[in-house]
């Protein structure tokens, strides 16, 4: 079995982007509809109100001059033209936010760096650094409800070659809604310049309206909802979970010293090996075999107390499990956090082979009963308990953005060289791989402390010799 390669070390961006003026304030090409777009109770959570930010990398042969992707952009905004708009608090409801739809524009900042090509971030793409950061404009802002919902940064190097960079307020869309904007402004630029082919599908008109996933009236909670921390104090002892204080400890550990990224890739032979750990005895994903797998590395790695209940929450994609299922085209925040939970003791068990099995089967059990009731209850319970925030005391926050066809963005001239965030933190992200469709790299942050031994748990599985049995049989 194939060895997983060691990770390239960190590129630091030296120097800094020079601005040739300021962003431009790109809006719709043709007057769109001016209203006020009221936000679900998913997309108005307290925990998503942030920018997701994405960063790619083009190589010159594939980079598109800035005023192309400017044009193209004002194009899509007609059709996706709450992100031209403003969030702001609601008049009728308090601590709820809305969309001001008033084509106000999104922004876009060009800016070059010739001091960097695209095959020096490519030699050290495995990893984000903070100085990546300067790759995105800063919004000069007292709130993040005064920052515009989409930010974009075209960032021309030396070779030739572009880095785009976008910010999209996570409030509007999730990772779904936000691949499905940035293909319809790709296709968009395509057309203008005449590179659409017989294989371009005709995508979905984007679908707003955000009433399907409304609250009953009354609201009824009818499960427990253990990804969400329970009212009146910190998510160990309100959860009545038996954490007592160790549970903030954990989540103290994290935040309280350097974290260092870990980013690993598994391909395709890699993951279908985590699968086999569970064979013949139960069938599993990709996702669930290596959800269940990076959760336990990260329990090991952390190693906290054996009787301390700790979770792995991951996003479920829910547009075909409520009823009537969610339209065509919906690209707001159409997702909810499915939890598995366990003491460390039983997740880290010392027999890999069962313990594999029983991770995964947690995983499993978390997604099957996200269902139409399920949906409807979390939507209400945050009807009831505005502000509710995710348990993070002894969670791992895994974000799957496999399968989403982000890695495919072709403006015109071809796709990216590379696809990834902006910054690593302390959640989780699955991240595709260009070249092997079947592959994911994982990249988290963890205590610098504890990453050596992350990865080793992570890249244990490869010594299995049971395993090895199991692929050659």
């Amino acid at each position: 079995m194939e060895e997983a390669a060691a990770p390239a070390a960190e590129l630091e961006i030296l120097g800094e982007c020079q601005y040739p003026g300021e962003p431009a304030v790109v809006r719709p090409s043709r007057p769109t509809p001016r209203h006020t777009l009221h936000l679900s109770n998913l997309d108005d959570q307290r925990f998503l109100r942030f920018s997701i930010k994405y960063l790619y990398v083009f190589a010159a042969p594939a980079a598109v001059p800035a005023g192309a992707l400017r044009a193209a952009l004002a194009r899509v905004l007609v059709d996706y033209y709450p992100l031209a708009g403003r969030l702001r608090p609601s008049d009728d409801d308090e601590g709820k936010l809305v969309v001001d739809c008033n084509a106000e524009g999104a922004l876009l900042a060009e800016a070059c760096l010739p001091g960097l090509t695209a095959a020096e971030f490519l030699r050290g793409r495995a990893r984000p650094h903070k100085s990546w950061r300067k790759l995105l404009y800063r919004v000069e802002a007292q709130s993040f409800v005064a920052v515009p919902p989409l930010v974009v940064q075209v960032t021309r190097l030396g070779c030739g070659g572009m880095i785009l960079c976008t910010a999209i307020n996570h409030c509007l869309c999730d990772g779904i809604g936000t691949a499905q904007f940035l293909h319809a402004w790709a296709r968009a630029a395509r057309a203008s310049d005449g590179a659409l082919d017989d294989g371009d599908d005709l995508p979905a008109p984007p679908f707003h309206d955000r009433r399907a996933l409304r609250p009953r009236c009354p609201p009824r909670v009818a499960f427990t909802h253990p990804e969400y921390n329970s009212c009146g104090g910190n998510g160990a002892v309100a959860n009545g979970n038996g954490n007592g204080n160790e549970a903030p400890s954990l989540l103290a550990r994290l935040l309280g010293q350097p974290l260092a990224p870990v980013s690993l890739t598994f391909t395709a032979a890699h993951l279908l090996r985590l699968k086999r750990q569970c064979a013949p005895s139960l069938k599993c994903t990709s996702f669930e075999a290596l959800a269940a797998h990076v959760w336990r590395a990260w329990v090991r790695a952390l190693d906290p107390p054996g009787a301390l209940r700790v979770k792995v929450l991951f996003s479920v994609n829910v547009r075909r499990r409520v009823k009537p299922e969610l339209p065509r085209g919906y690209y707001g925040n159409g997702f909810v956090l499915g939890c598995a939970e366990s003491t460390a003791a039983q997740l880290t068990s010392p027999s890999s082979s069962s313990a594999a099995r029983y991770g995964v089967r947690l995983v499993q059990e978390a997604k099957e009963c996200v269902d139409d009731d399920y949906v409807r209850s979390m939507v209400d319970l945050l009807e009831e308990r505005r502000g509710a925030r995710p348990d993070l005391a002894a969670s791992l926050v895994i974000s799957a953005w496999t399968r989403l066809g982000l890695e495919d963005l072709d403006f015109g001239a071809g796709t990216a060289a590379h696809m990834g965030p902006l910054t690593s933190e302390i959640y989780c992200v699955f991240l595709p791989v260009i070249g092997d469709p079947d592959g994911t790299t994982v990249l988290v942050s963890v205590p610098q402390a504890a990453a050596d031994r992350f990865q080793q748990c992570c890249l244990g599985f490869l010594k299995d010799t049971d395993v090895d049995a199991k692929l050659m049989s």
